[in-house]
């Protein structure tokens, strides 16, 4: 039996022991409760890097890297997703794009976010078409939304799952309640949220949310709308809120809506200042959310980002390798990649730093595009 000495540790003021819950005599079948409470309730003042403490919005252990990268949360480790080699065999979270360019309108492709290299087939989509959009994911399964075929002009309302440990084709999950295509989504691990972009067989820009339980199938219900009518916006979410950056046409506006309930979105702020554009590419972590790229109207390689929790204006994060728009992003707890649009390249970030994206890979079957992606490991899970 191992014991621990309370002698050797200090409360977070380092005025004394702490108070001690749970077990505090170990053997190997016991355990020890760490810190806990929410995002907000995180310690600011007397904290040393290395700082342990479970989070009860993101339902993960997080530790403190230091006063200028903050918080992180431990990263997914699952055999079955891949990724490393030796004792690291299936270290990293799994991303999954989907709904390219014609003629790879039903590809989805995978990589494994902690490594380098390039996409992987995983399988198709039910239906091949382009135009779609991603409405999130949790640990486990990841929904693809609408689109539209150009050859002849067909849309559609599908909402497709795949189950994201494995490969293979997609599955029928429902319907939206509008055929519709460009359409933005994002997720907590429960609920996953989509802005309808444009609905067809009219073409006409919208401002409807509607959403879904992820672990469920069915049809999509009515959740609000965004403060304006716009398309080609960019989602990323945290746990609790969920963002929708920029559109058609050209705005530079943030809305956010709070995802576990219904109702029209708010103003969260701007895009940096003279970056309004729109078709960006996005993702995020529990904290903070990337926008990059897009329309100003030319295509860009600017990278935004926000704090979620804290209303406010974009701010400058760094540039991608390639200007680019109308493609997506996706992430692990650590990591923001991007892929496609102008090229078949795929970024990568470092979310908690600022700085320039480095080249990751290229997506495969070659497709430029991908207008949804989503991963089991991004911000709202």
């Amino acid at each position: 039996m191992s014991k621990i000495n309370i002698r050797d540790f200090f409360n977070e003021n380092e005025d004394g022991a702490p108070d001690l819950v749970g077990i505090t005599t170990f053997s190997a079948t016991s355990y020890f409760v760490p810190t806990r409470g929410t995002t907000a309730q995180r310690p600011s003042d007397h904290l040393e890097e290395g700082s342990l403490r479970y989070n009860y919005d993101t339902k993960n252990l997080e530790y403190y890297k230091g006063d200028t990268l903050g918080w992180s949360q431990f990263e997914l480790i699952d055999p079955d997703l891949g990724g490393g080699t030796g004792s690291n065999q299936g270290l990293g979270t799994r991303g999954i794009f989907g709904s390219g360019e014609a003629p790879h309108g039903e590809t989805i492709d995978f990589l494994t976010i902690s490594t380098f290299g390039d996409s992987t087939d995983f399988g198709n989509l039910t239906q091949d078409r382009r135009s779609g959009g991603a409405m999130g994911s949790s640990e486990t399964r990841g929904l693809f939304a609408g689109g539209q075929h150009p050859s002849p002009f067909t849309f559609f309302n599908i909402i497709d799952f795949v189950t994201i440990a494995s490969t293979g084709n997609a599955t029928d999950f429902g319907d939206l309640e509008n055929k519709a295509y460009n359409v933005s989504g994002m997720s907590t691990r429960t609920r996953g949220v989509a802005a309808c972009g444009q609905k067809g067989p009219s073409f006409a820009a919208v401002n409807t949310i509607e959403y879904v339980t992820i672990a469920s199938t069915g049809n999509a219900k009515d959740f609000g709308d965004l403060s304006t009518v716009r398309v080609l916006v960019a989602g990323a979410a945290s746990s609790t809120r969920g963002l929708f950056a920029g559109g058609h046409d050209t705005t530079n506006v943030i809305d956010y809506i709070t995802i576990s309930s219904t109702g029209d979105a708010l103003d969260f702020g701007d895009l940096q200042s003279g970056a309004a554009r729109k078709g960006m590419l996005s993702c995020s972590n529990s904290t903070r959310a990337l926008f990059a790229g897009g329309e100003t109207p030319s295509n860009s390689n600017i990278i935004d980002f926000v704090t979620i929790a804290t209303l406010g204006n974009g701010q400058n994060f760094g540039d991608l390798t390639f200007v680019t728009n109308t493609s997506s992003g996706t992430s692990s707890p650590t990591r923001g990649i991007f892929a496609g649009g102008s090229a078949d390249t795929i970024d990568k970030v470092e979310i908690l730093t600022t700085g320039d994206a480095v080249d990751f890979g290229n997506l495969g079957r070659g497709s430029s595009r991908c207008y949804g992606a989503f991963s089991n490991g991004h911000g709202g899970l």
